[in-house]
């Protein structure tokens, strides 16, 4: 901070900017230090990589952190930073604190077995191989959760206070309306679409000084089709051929959305004798979530309950790897999302490389990672140091996005009453960050931009 000048706030983008993932943005007031997400870069490997460098502020300054929802590229990073000396409260929704219990350790696991793996087989460079952070690490960092309702406003800071609204997007996701120092600074975390049969629609907010919104959909569109129906059809096709659909799915928000579609599918009495296995023992504990959050989305525990009686958990490793014994067609949902650990690596060195069997994209693929290569046609994958082939049909369905797509954010962005002075483009890949630039531009009037990686802006 500048000393001279004690009414300067100012805004700090340490992720997410130029890029989809790695949410930090930093609001600094003469009083207080705040933190909005904390999330893992991931995709390529040179945005991987900032996970290991040292933050440019020192952790211990931060004050509190306040997290829009809990995918990992917006909550990942606080185990190692409360490891590297945070001791302030965590912000979140009640929702968002139920799935971080999930999902931050299932992260740390994952790494630690990742880590384990790799110094067996030695194909990592690094000898031996290390976890970003550890189960335990992210334990620890749970302790510094304070969950807080949709619609109260708080002070977290000195100086500075909070408003949580529903954005959509997964259980317990929100933007945040924030005042600091008499600067109102909104964050639309990442949008869900409007019409979702499971979540609600993102909700309005009036008016903002300075506005932060999402651009991962920014140049596209969703397919204007019914998801069920085309769901229906690559399924009876798989089916016809003896195969078997393999879904890489976020377990959070998109394994219930794809459960619920499926369920609607077999209550009109198509498919009923192909099993169905939620494969992730983070998505199933989520699915569960699901019926003790209701205030959180459009469902009733009723109306939850049936959307997945009939689905087969398995929890057990043992039970996972007997799915790859079966040999009739089944559906399998298995994490993770863009194909990047978990489960769903051992499902696709089974059936990749099966012509019957169909693989199915059903969310967004960040660059670098292996669901963006199935994506563009990649005939061979890598996993665990070897090469696969892939020969199975690969599908998307980006029509069963949890992101709004360019109308959509647009439509948000149309609720405001007044005019920012100033609109950031974040949260997306630098085509779809600047193509949305210009449309806020052109449809609003609005001046925004695509702001630069640790680029720090005074808020006048």
């Amino acid at each position: 901070m500048d000393a001279g000048r004690s009414d300067i706030v100012s805004l700090t983008f340490l992720g997410g900017a130029d890029t989809v993932t790695g949410s930090k943005f930093v609001v600094e007031t003469s009083q207080s230090r705040i933190l909005v997400d904390c999330g893992l870069f991931q995709g390529y490997k040179k945005l991987r990589a900032r996970n290991w460098h040292d933050l440019p502020i020192d952790p211990a300054s931060i004050d509190t952190v306040v997290l829009t929802h809990a995918h990992l590229d917006h909550s990942g990073y606080l185990p190692l930073l409360v490891k590297s000396g945070f001791a302030g409260r965590v912000i979140c929704t009640n929702g968002t604190r139920a799935l971080c219990g999930l999902l931050l350790p299932d992260s740390g696991y994952l790494q630690e077995a990742d880590a384990r793996y790799a110094n067996r087989r030695g194909f990592s460079k690094h000898r031996p191989a290390l976890p970003l952070y550890t189960k335990a690490d992210a334990h620890h960092a749970l302790k510094s959760f304070s969950p807080t309702p949709f619609g109260e406003r708080i002070e977290i800071a000195q100086g500075c206070s909070i408003r949580f609204r529903y954005a959509g997007h997964i259980l317990g996701a929100a933007t945040v309306d924030m005042v600091a120092d008499g600067r109102r600074i909104v964050f639309s975390g990442d949008l869900g679409r409007y019409g979702d049969p499971l979540m609600f629609d993102p909700e309005p907010i009036p008016q903002a000084d300075y506005l932060l919104v999402e651009s991962t959909y920014g140049d596209r569109l969703h397919p204007d089709v019914a998801p069920q129906q085309v769901l229906e059809d690559v399924i009876e096709r798989t089916v016809n051929r003896g195969g078997s659909v393999i879904i890489p799915s976020f377990a959070i928000g998109r394994a219930q959305a794809l459960l619920y579609h499926i369920s609607a599918i077999r209550r009109r009495g198509r498919f009923t004798d192909v099993p169905v296995y939620l494969d992730s023992p983070m998505a199933i504990s989520a699915t569960e979530l699901f019926c003790e959050h209701t205030d959180d989305h459009r469902l009733s525990i009723a109306q939850c309950r049936d959307a997945w009686d009939d689905v087969i958990y398995t929890r057990e490793v043992e039970d996972s790897k007997r799915l790859d014994t079966i040999t009739s067609p089944k559906i399998i949902i298995s994490a993770s999302g863009m194909v990047t650990g978990g489960r769903i690596l051992h499902r696709l060195k089974q059936y990749a490389p099966d012509h019957r069997s169909t693989i199915v994209m059903a969310g967004y693929q960040a660059g670098g990672t292996r669901g963006a290569a199935l994506l563009r046609g990649e005939k061979m994958i890598k996993i665990h140091g070897d090469y696969v082939p892939v020969r199975a049909e690969v599908v998307e369905l980006d029509m069963l996005s949890a992101h709004a797509d360019q109308h959509e954010l647009l439509r948000w962005l149309g609720s405001f009453v007044s005019q920012p002075k100033e609109c950031f483009v974040v949260h997306g890949e630098a085509e779809a960050s600047d193509n949305f630039r210009l449309k806020i531009a052109e449809e609003l009037g609005w001046k925004a931009r695509v702001p630069e990686h640790q680029e720090r802006v005074e808020l006048a």
